[in-house]
């Protein structure tokens, strides 16, 4: 099992409790990014390009702990950029374990060795580390060689010092089944504690657009992965057997992405992690505020091939209160991997895209501008 007994009560208990209050739009995962600057360039990535002033914004520690606060979610993800370059973050992780929340830094782990005196163990927290596949496959992901050897030597020393840790594995177009289920099977070994595993998604400003899976791939993929291992159930994956299930073609979800709410250094993101369509200044007008119906796949030209957790998980998690039997069924079997696929959304009458980038960071940057503050200083533009 890849997902901790304690979080899963007490997630479960979250989502009944939700439930039973009628609310439909409540957050599962806070996604927290306090930063865009990385250390490392990605092909797959749409945050590195921003310009300067913006890449040198941050937010403080009393903005990360507020939106905490703020949200409510169970579960914090603190992502990026690269989260380590932030100098409030031991603060910051702290300071939700102290609200009893699940925290989760999504690192490359280059600077974790430096860093790793910190941060103290604890059931509330993990270290998911970016690891995209063996050595050759992720060097070139992150277009940097050497970055490989740097994550397992990192996770080995994590391990050592009584962390938790998991990996965070992104697919492309073209991967081989057979050379992913190996290096599933290398970080088992390792000790992680789980995978978290996603199919890669059309980020607007990523460089590399060529390399992205649409639905139909990324379910063939995932039935071929999971077919090679042949129900020993080896791998411990840090996601929900519905969504893996999802990923496989065997449950029709729409999306459900106020369930992983996203703060940044603009403010409350619309509509998701993946999307930067507009920016609400606090959370109650990113719910009340948004039309969640415009969005997703069947609904919007750029959610028509999104299968990703930070869209689904939450949808399967839901389905799982909702269904005990039916997912304790597919943890039992495993996912299915053969047979027909259910029907996928149809794509008809969703409308077509709307390019919001360079409207949205001209006007981050005038606000910068009239602001005349420092990366750290100063009220958080938004």
């Amino acid at each position: 099992m890849g997902i901790p007994l304690r979080q899963i009560l007490r997630i479960g208990g979250y989502v009944v409790r939700q439930h039973l209050a009628g609310r439909r739009h409540y957050p599962l995962v806070l996604m927290l990014e306090p930063l865009f600057r990385c250390n490392l360039s990605c092909a797959g990535c749409g945050k590195i390009d921003y310009p300067d002033p913006i890449l040198n914004r941050r937010l403080s520690l009393e903005d990360c702990l507020g939106a905490i606060d703020e949200c409510g979610a169970p579960v914090v993800v603190l992502a990026g950029g690269e989260p380590l370059l932030h100098k409030d973050l031991p603060q910051i992780v702290e300071g939700a374990v102290a609200r009893r929340k699940f925290v989760i830094i999504c690192t490359n782990a280059l600077l974790l060795e430096k860093k790793i005196h910190q941060y103290r163990p604890s059931p509330y927290f993990t270290w998911s580390i970016h690891l995209d596949g063996d050595k050759d496959m992720h060097d070139k992901s992150v277009c940097q060689s050497g970055v490989y050897d740097r994550a397992i030597a990192a996770i080995k020393l994590a391990r050592a010092r009584g962390f938790r840790v998991t990996i965070n594995c992104t697919l492309f177009k073209g991967a081989d089944p057979e050379r992913v289920a190996r290096f599933f099977d290398t970080v088992m070994e390792l000790g992680v504690n789980g995978i978290t595993v996603s199919p890669g998604y059309a980020y607007e400003r990523a460089p590399d657009q060529q390399h992205f899976l649409n639905r139909k791939a990324t379910k063939e993929l995932f039935r071929s992965i999971f077919r090679l291992d042949r129900g020993s159930k080896r791998w411990a994956f840090n996601q929900s057997a519905l969504f893996l299930d999802f990923l496989a073609g065997n449950q029709a979800y729409h999306c459900t992405p106020w369930g992983n709410p996203t703060r940044t250094i603009f403010g409350w993101q619309r509509p998701c992690y993946l999307l930067g369509e507009g920016y609400a200044k606090t959370y109650r007008e990113l719910v009340e505020g948004t039309d969640w119906e415009a969005y997703g796949t069947g609904h919007y030209e750029k959610c028509a091939d999104c299968m990703v957790h930070s869209g689904y998980e939450a949808s399967a998690v839901r389905d799982t209160v909702r269904r005990p039997w039916k997912a304790a069924r597919v943890a039992l079997r495993g996912v299915t991997t053969r047979g027909p696929m259910v029907p996928d959304i149809p794509l008809d009458q969703q409308r077509p895209a709307q390019f919001t980038y360079s409207r949205n960071v001209a006007e981050r940057l005038g606000e910068i501008a009239d602001l005349k503050i420092g990366p750290e200083k100063g009220p958080t533009v938004t």
